[in-house]
This record gives structure tokens, C-alpha cells and sequence, in this order.
């Protein structure tokens, strides 16, 4: 199969309508799809002016803005590599420019810098002035690459990753197929723009015509409701985070669906979730309020792979393949995925060995997570490989659904399980207040252990000083818990718990 969406945005104006609304607490605007695109090729004509030619890779390092969106599509329309940096991982100085061979850096920090690669981001909206919309056509094919994006970082020093053209075309298709998005959809997208797979509604919308909402995560809660999208994108800790607070409003389940449609706005067709488990608690809630909350799965190596969806929704799955993808379960229950186009066959930035680790030779990608399909084709995660704890006596436990019991508690936002010295479980545990509710939490934990087997008795708890954040380091972008970063953190706490453990028997 061939696919051509991208070859298409960049090479025509939109041909039907749609709009860009800007939503955050910042900058509020609107701007109809066709003068975006117009936009788009006079931010490209003004790349061009200051040197920046076909295969060069500009990097931008920035909170969601129109500017971003503008030269993503600018760099699309001259063929010039992206970078999109989490501005909670990177910081804008000259090591970035040097180590990702840039030939520039768009910014919206502010930057103690002589270097001239680095330049402020706003300053692109002076190409609006001084220069054409028109450009000659670019031709991609499927082996091409438009962008590089970074892994989460859960697990280390975020890895680079060249995208290509195909994969890119292949997931809109694939997705495009099951939700059928058009003319009256608007989608709602306030995770960072640095993650390649928010960009995909910008360029769905350029292609099918729907509107897009760009908002980011501290004006989400204000604008859902305004701008009243059909579809709002969101990682797992956001819908927890709204039902909770739907939670406490109180009432019965007609106050609370009123609440949740005050909340989310009265047009949604469905909700998305993806990047890590949601708990069950929380799919059940948002469809008992009549708001389908469908997961799925895929990780940056791979793409979107599987999705639930209208008609083919299976709680506590991820959902089934997508075109394009197959997924095989290993004789040690290890998922494998595999791609007609590929993400890419290897890491473009990445400590030695890292790429051979995860792809393998016959095209495949060895995600680290376990599951099982069943047999109507849905796939079910059962949890990380390297999550997986083996203690001293052999016995092997997933403290993944461990977690997910402790986060379903109210006291607690979040948790991770470690065993430092391979004999008991010990919690690191992210209060919901602070100060830390220390009653409520060890009430949970009691109440959690009562229904756990032996071997998953979490012997202690370590109550984290502050609350896991973005800012702290101890949360990825998409909410997810850095595992390494918080062992580093706690590990005296950890260590001196099983001392003490050890001591009290």
C-alpha cells in the first residue's frame, strides 16, 4: 500500500475546512486551516532566507504555541528534520545544538547564551511580513525521515529517533480507518507538541478537514468545556485526575454525568488514553458516564499499534492491531512488534548497544512488555518485563497491578515498587496532598495488603517528600513515573526501611 498523506499537506492547501484554535492561558486565537498552511510557507521561505536548507535539522525546544506548530509544518514544506525537545527534560544552551548536530534551536526559555544557533521563538512571526506563502513541491517517500523524537526518559537518558515518512502515513491511516474523523470533529491536544504523536491531529486536520484545539496541560481544565471538542486526547493521570475531581462534587450518577459534561463539554463522541496502563477503576467510571474512554497502545518505536475503539472496545485490553501492524507474543510472553513501514530499524541517538537491545534483525521491536492476545484478537498488557521483581526465594511478582491497586486509593496519586534487597516489596509512594495525608495512606496500604498474597505484601512504605512532578524529575512528560530517577532519589529511605525491616525480625 501506498500512502501519500503527508506528500499531500505539504504540497496543497487544505481542501476542506477546519480551524487551528490556540487555547491556553497565554495566547488565545483562531486561525482557519488554509491560512495556516499559507502561514506555514512563509515561515518555510523565511528558514530558507537565514540558510537553512533540505537536510538540515532544526531543533525546537518550546511550551505548545502556534510558532511550534508554524515551523513543524515550515520544515515539512522544505524538507529540514525536526527535534522536538520536552522542555521538561532539556534546557535551551549550546551542548543540545552541538550534540544533536543543529543547525538551530527555537526557543521560548530564556537563554544566557552567546550562541548564535539558539534564537527565540517568537522571533519567526517577522517571516510573516517579509516573505511569499508560495514554495515548490517536495516529494517524500516512505524511507524518508521529517523528525526526530526522544523516548520518555522512564528508564534513562532519553534515545533519539529519526521517523519516517511511512510510519507517520501509515498510523494516520490506520487510525483514520477506525474513528473516521471529519468536518464536525474537533480534537482537543494539550500534551507537548514535542511528542511527534500530538503532532499527527494537526496534520489529520490539514488532511480530513477537522478542527484542532491546541491547549497544554495547565489550561486544559479551563478550555475543554469552552471550545466544546468531540475528542480529547489524554494520558491516564489526566482522566484520573478529572474524575476525581468529579468525585468530589458528590451527588448521584446523574449529578456526576452532569458534572463530567460541564467538565469535558457537551459535544464529545469519545475520550483517547495511551502512553501507560489506566486502571480499570478509571475506564469504568468515564463509560458509566457516557463518555467512552478507549485505550491503546503503542510506544515511539513502534507508532500507534492497537486501539479500542466504537464497536470493537474490549475493557481491560488495549484493543486490536491496527493496518499496517502485527504483533507476535514470544515464549516468554514478551510482545514483538512489528511494521509494514517501520518507525525506523534503529535509534539515531542512543548509548552503544541500546538499538541492538530493542530491534531485532528480522524487523521486529522487543517492547519489554508482556501480554497475551486473545482469540478475538485484542491484546492485553500484563505488565513491564523489567518490572518484574524476582526475590530471593525465586517467587516472581509484577508490582504493576500492585500500583495500580495503591493509585485507585485517594490518598495516593501515585507509587512504585522497589525490593532493594530482593527479600521485600517497599513503596515509594507520591501523596494526593500536601502536607501527606500519613493516616489515609497507611490505611491503604492496609487495606491493599489484606487482599495481596504473601510474597506481595508490601512491608513498607517510603512517603516521598514532595509529590512526583514534571518539574522534579521524577515524572516523564506523558505523567509516567521515572523509575530510576525516583530509586536515585529515595534510595537511602529504601535501603534504611529493609535495614529496619530486617532489624524489627
Amino acid at each position: 500500500m501506498t500512502y501519500s498523506i503527508i506528500n499531500e499537506i505539504v504540497n496543497k492547501p487544505p481542501e476542506q475546512g477546519g480551524s487551528l484554535f490556540i487555547a491556553t492561558l497565554g495566547e488565545q486565537k483562531t486561525l482557519p486551516l488554509h491560512e495556516l498552511y499559507s502561514m506555514a510557507g512563509q515561515v518555510a521561505n523565511g528558514l530558507l532566507a537565514q540558510g537553512i536548507t533540505a537536510g538540515d535539522t532544526i531543533g525546537i525546544l518550546s511550551d505548545n504555541c502556534l510558532e511550534w506548530v508554524l515551523l513543524d509544518l515550515a520544515a515539512l514544506r522544505i524538507k529540514v528534520r525536526t527535534a522536538g525537545f520536552d522542555p521538561g527534560k532539556f534546557t535551551a544552551e549550546p551542548s543540545l545544538v552541538r550534540d544533536y548536530q543543529l543547525k538551530c534551536l527555537f526557543t521560548d526559555k530564556k537563554v544566557d547564551t552567546a550562541c548564535t544557533a539558539i534564537r527565540d521563538i517568537k522571533a519567526i512571526n517577522a517571516f510573516l511580513a517579509d516573505f511569499p506563502a508560495t514554495l515548490p513541491s517536495v516529494e517524500y517517500t516512505p524511507d524518508d525521515t521529517t523528525t526526530i523524537k526522544f523516548t520518555s526518559g522512564s528508564t534513562g537518558i532519553p534515545k533519539g529517533l529519526a521517523a519516517t515518512v511511512g510510519s507517520i502515513d501509515a498510523s494516520l491511516h490506520g487510525v483514520q480507518r477506525i474513528f473516521a474523523h471529519g468536518p464536525e470533529d474537533s480534537l482537543f491536544v494539550f500534551l507537548p507538541l514535542s511528542l511527534l504523536q500530538q503532532r499527527y491531529w494537526i496534520y489529520s486536520a490539514l488532511k480530513y478537514g477537522h478542527d484542532i484545539v491546541l491547549s497544554n496541560y495547565q489550561s486544559a481544565f479551563v478550555f475543554m468545556a469552552q471550545r466544546q471538542p468531540t475528542v480529547v486526547m489524554g494520558v491516564p493521570a489526566f482522566f484520573e485526575a478529572a474524575r476525581q475531581h468529579i468525585l468530589r462534587q458528590g451527588g448521584d450518577e446523574a449529578a456526576m454525568k452532569t458534572q463530567a459534561r460541564a467538565l469535558f463539554g457537551e459535544r464529545i463522541r469519545y475520550l483517547w488514553t495511551g502512553s501507560a496502563p489506566a486502571d480499570t477503576a478509571t475506564l469504568d467510571f468515564y463509560l458509566q458516564m457516557g463518555l467512552p474512554l478507549y485505550e491503546g497502545y503503542g510506544m515511539n518505536e513502534t507508532c500507534i499499534v492497537t486501539k479500542n475503539h466504537p464497536g470493537a472496545s474490549r475493557p481491560g485490553s488495549v484493543g486490536l492491531v491496527i493496518d499496517g501492524k502485527k504483533v507476535v507474543i514470544d515464549d516468554n510472553g514478551n510482545v514483538i512488534v512489528y511494521s509494514e513501514y517501520p518507525v525506523n530499524t534503529r535509534y539515531l541517538y542512543a548509548p552503544e548497544g541500546a538499538s541492538e537491545k530493542i530491534f531485532t534483525p528480522e524487523g521486529g521491536v522487543c517492547t519489554g512488555d508482556l501480554g497475551f492476545i486473545d482469540k478475538d484478537g485484542f491484546l492485553y498488557i500484563k505488565g513491564r518485563s523489567d518490572n518484574v521483581i524476582v526475590l530471593d526465594n525465586g517467587k516472581k511478582i509484577d508490582v504493576q497491578p500492585i500500583e495500580a491497586r495503591l493509585r485507585n486509593e485517594g490518598a495516593i496519586t501515585e507509587c512504585v515498587i522497589f525490593s532493594p534487597q530482593q527479600t521485600e516489596l517497599v513503596a515509594v509512594i507520591s501523596p494526593a496532598s500536601t502536607p501527606a495525608d500519613t493516616q489515609a495512606i497507611h490505611a491503604a496500604l492496609k487495606s491493599v495488603n489484606a487482599i495481596t498474597e504473601k510474597d506481595e505484601f508490601i512491608s513498607r512504605l517510603v512517603i516521598a517528600s514532595q509529590p512526583f512532578s514534571i518539574d522534579n524529575g521524577l515524572l516523564t512528560s506523558q505523567y509516567k513515573p521515572i523509575r530510576k530517577a525516583i530509586f536515585e532519589r529515595y534510595q537511602h529511605e529504601l535501603n534504611t526501611a529493609v535495614k529496619e525491616l530486617h532489624h524489627d525480625h
